[in-house]
């Protein structure tokens, strides 16, 4: 055991985290489960989230046979929705290939629809005592400081030497505790801004410290600016107050989610909408715009409302197209932006 990781379980063993939900009861499934939802996430918004997830599908065989529309309505506002689709696959490969128990090795884990190298190496020392290293955002960020890696980590060249420092520091024993310990500092003390580098127990031999240069690492993503683009979302609404609602294509933004018809402009809608148009009775009623980010872009949605005069007995089935009560749409992934515009139709019925 090196120097660096004996400080770091030293410190872990009075100040780490030992009560997050996936600490108890510890197995693969909790593990997994619970680092797909921690990419890109905040513990604290995570945490609901697990604990809805795990009452409704307490197994991977469970999840394995939930439907898509189940698993995404319980990801519903946490984001980045190739994740839940990525979590359902792996569930199924498990539960058919593997006899519903996790693959043992790197290479097994690897396979896993949503499962890189360091969530995999995760898996491996938290659940099953593997020796595996990780970097994720917080180790990224610890390692980076501690050794003064220049660069940002996205770089091929940055993240291999920062990948080189994972695993030597990583000891051969209390593997899980040494994981969990070094995510834990990342988020708790060696934070991205303000860092509490008194209290840090590698502080000694922190070249960063040292040099009082943490704010230059790791290294910032290029900025750039983001472009903005718009969208219209049509909103029909029949008599009873439902709503007309379709299941967006698997890949591409939202994939697998419902959503209302969306167009560049009104006047474009698919041939199959245009008999809704014609039975609109009132003019459309333009709704408060909603600002939406993506990594790669700034949506602006602008939503129309189209009430209908009567009842249309079918839409394009074959098109995935439903009729929905905003007050019941409680089983189905959601958008976070259609979550809001479902609550304000709701509020007017």
């Amino acid at each position: 055991m090196t120097s660096f990781s004996f400080r770091l379980l030293e410190w872990f063993d009075q100040y780490g985290r030992h009560d997050l939900p996936w600490q108890k009861s510890k197995t693969a499934y909790r593990v997994w489960l619970s680092e797909i939802m921690l990419q890109q996430t905040q513990v604290q918004t995570v945490v609901p989230y697990f604990e809805r997830f795990l009452e409704q599908f307490p197994s991977v065989e469970g999840l394995a046979q939930a439907t898509e529309d189940e698993v995404l309505h319980l990801w519903t506002g946490l984001g980045y929705y190739a994740r839940a689709r990525n979590l359902h696959r792996a569930a199924k490969l498990v539960a058919s290939e593997y006899g519903g128990q996790f693959p043992e090795d790197l290479e097994g884990l690897l396979r896993l629809p949503g499962v890189g190298r360091s969530t995999a190496g995760a898996i491996l020392s938290l659940a099953m005592g593997t020796r595996a290293p990780i970097l994720d955002g917080n180790v990224k960020r610890v390692l980076a400081r501690h050794d003064v890696v220049a660069g940002w980590p996205g770089t091929t060249k940055t993240l291999n030497k920062l990948w080189v420092l994972a695993e030597e520091y990583t000891p051969t024993e209390r593997v899980a505790d040494y994981t969990q310990g070094i995510m834990d500092l990342g988020a708790t003390l060696c934070t991205r801004s303000k860092p509490r580098c008194q209290d840090c127990p590698l502080s000694a031999t922190c070249i960063a410290y040292r040099r009082s240069e943490q704010g230059n690492f790791p290294g910032k993503k290029p900025r750039k600016t983001l472009p903005e683009r718009e969208t219209v979302f049509v909103i029909f609404q029949r008599p009873d107050g439902s709503v007309l609602m379709e299941k967006r294509p698997d890949k591409g933004i939202w994939g697998g989610l419902w959503c209302f018809p969306e167009t560049s402009h009104t006047e474009d809608l698919p041939a199959n909408l245009t008999t809704m148009q014609g039975i609109a009775g009132e003019s459309p009623i333009n709704l408060e715009p909603i600002k939406h980010s993506f990594s790669h872009y700034r949506l602006i949605i602008r939503p129309i409302l189209r009430k209908i005069n009567r009842a249309p007995d079918t839409v394009a089935e074959v098109n995935c197209m439903q009729w929905i009560d905003p007050r019941k749409a409680n089983n189905i992934g959601l958008p976070t932006p259609v979550t809001h515009v479902l609550e304000t139709l709701a509020l007017h019925q």
